[in-house]
């Protein structure tokens, strides 16, 4: 058998190589050179992130920890590519390495899983809700400061059993996650509006090294520069904001035609305070729109928010 042209690195969750399969079809679908079988190879790499499952990841270190292996064996050149969900990226990537591509966006909304009960509001007083992201826990505590938050980890597959078995009364998982594994009828989606997604939710992007001119080339074909301008805005207001990964963040960029529209916000973990702003401007000034959004939430939030 020939050797592949592409090796694919990802996460081994199903959720991961999935997501990586999506890229695989879709390059086979724009580049003839990787539409024969076995010409484009997934590589499944454990990273920190998936060995860690006792604490939350912002005690651990917080973002980097679901792609540090996966960069390292793209920099040894074990791998060509490296398939990440956008949410777990931080905001800048190691030297020689850069995000060459992005999928189409998917649904960016949460979904809260809690049985019959459909809406945040209508949990019992004092329910016991399990998640490890900050913001959401943060945004719960906000609107219900009843709820008992407690660490959940574990892929989709984990946190749902944990749920039928009683441990939580809810968790909150993101949609696009769920419709890319054909779950998509598990739980409620909750408006944005009610729940502001995290940076780069629902966005799977593709990185690979500066040199690679080849691999760079083919990925070029498949990037979704919609995406890749929402997701640039975002990503530029979380730069701004990134002192810390104890600070729960959110934003949400949203391009129709040429204007983009972005939402931002900043917490305090235990849901006290938030500081939430907007800006309105043309897709060529996502990124200057995005760090000027996070100067505001940085000034409005003062020195001690982000202790």
């Amino acid at each position: 058998m020939a050797s592949p042209l592409l090796r694919l690195g990802t996460r081994g969750s199903r959720l991961a190589l999935t997501q990586t399969g999506l890229v695989r079809d879709a390059l086979a679908r724009a580049v003839p050179a990787l539409s024969a079988e076995g010409a484009v190879e997934i590589v499944a790499i454990k990273t920190t992130g998936d060995v860690i499952q006792d604490r939350p990841l912002s005690e651990a270190g917080g973002k980097g920890l679901f792609v540090k292996e996966i960069e390292e064996a793209l920099l040894a050149k074990r791998i060509d590519a490296a398939v990440h969900s956008m949410k777990d990226m931080p905001t800048a990537q190691p030297p020689g390495l850069a995000i060459s591509a992005f999928l189409p966006r998917e649904d960016t909304r949460d979904v809260l899983i809690a049985g019959d009960i459909t809406r945040i509001e209508d949990l019992p007083k004092g329910a016991i809700v399990g998640t490890s992201a900050l913001r959401r826990r943060a945004l719960l505590l906000h609107k219900r400061p009843d709820l008992e938050i407690v660490t959940l980890r574990g892929n989709v597959e984990t946190r749902l059993a944990k749920r039928e078995a009683g441990v939580v009364a809810a968790t909150l998982l993101a949609l696009a996650g769920l419709k890319r594994l054909g779950m998509a009828h598990v739980g409620t989606p909750i408006p944005n509006e009610d729940m502001l997604p995290a940076v780069g939710q629902g966005a799977v992007c593709i990185e690979a090294r500066e040199d690679d001119v080849q691999t760079r080339g083919w990925l070029a074909a498949i990037d979704h520069a919609a995406t890749a301008t929402c997701v640039r805005a975002e990503h530029a207001m979380l730069a701004v904001l990134d002192g810390s990964c104890r600070t729960p963040i959110a934003g949400h960029a949203v391009l129709t035609g040429d204007d983009l529209h972005l939402r931002g916000l900043i917490a305090r973990p235990d849901g006290s305070e938030v500081v939430a702003t907007e800006r309105r401007g043309k897709a060529a000034d996502a990124a200057a729109m995005g760090a000027d959004a996070g100067q505001e939430l940085k000034r409005r939030g003062g020195p001690n928010f982000f202790d």
